[in-house]
């Protein structure tokens, strides 16, 4: 039992915050890279997001795992993001952190959906069972690669968007 759930069901709960997070990512991703904040895109991103990093430490454990390292990384990152998004609301350096900060939390999202892929599907395990084979190598490289440019061109293309208030619109 995990917070009270069996191990099956806070596994599916963690498995599904964790895809809405990769899901609405990708979406906040595709605004940024189109000069688009997608407010409420954002706050589901950045709230499932963290989510599933501390979900992840709701597993037994008994020692520190690559997982729980790679979610100390995505809380750090997301703990500037979010400030940048929301309190400096992404003035100055602070569109840059929150873009950077943004597809870096995505970025991690998706390494770890890989190595779980590599982990459950058959015949991904059946290519790189220790995960330092070729395949999986080649692949998350891909991916990392991919983030870079996604990142790149996210930091040269979003502007941020003044707000728009009640005054000016009347």
């Amino acid at each position: 039992m995990i917070f009270g759930m069996s191990t099956a069901t806070y596994t599916f709960l963690h498995v599904l915050i964790s895809l809405v997070g990769i899901g609405s990512g990708i979406v906040v991703v595709i605004g940024l890279l189109i000069g688009k904040r997608l407010d409420r895109w954002t706050g589901v991103f950045l709230a499932t997001t963290v989510a599933t990093s501390v979900t992840g430490f709701g597993f037994p454990f008994d020692h520190l795992l690559p997982s729980h390292k790679v979610g100390i990384v995505s809380l750090v990152v997301l703990a500037l993001a979010v400030p940048a998004r929301y309190v400096f609301h992404l003035t100055g350096a602070w569109r840059t952190t929150y873009v950077v900060g943004a597809v870096t939390a995505l970025y991690l999202n998706v390494f770890v959906a890989v190595v779980q892929n590599f982990l459950k599907i058959p015949a991904l395990k059946a290519l790189a069972p220790k995960q330092t084979e070729p395949p999986f190598l080649v692949t998350q490289l891909f991916v990392l690669a991919l983030f870079v440019v996604l990142g790149i061109l996210a930091v040269k293309r979003f502007r941020n968007e003044p707000l728009r208030t009640a005054a000016r619109a009347a």
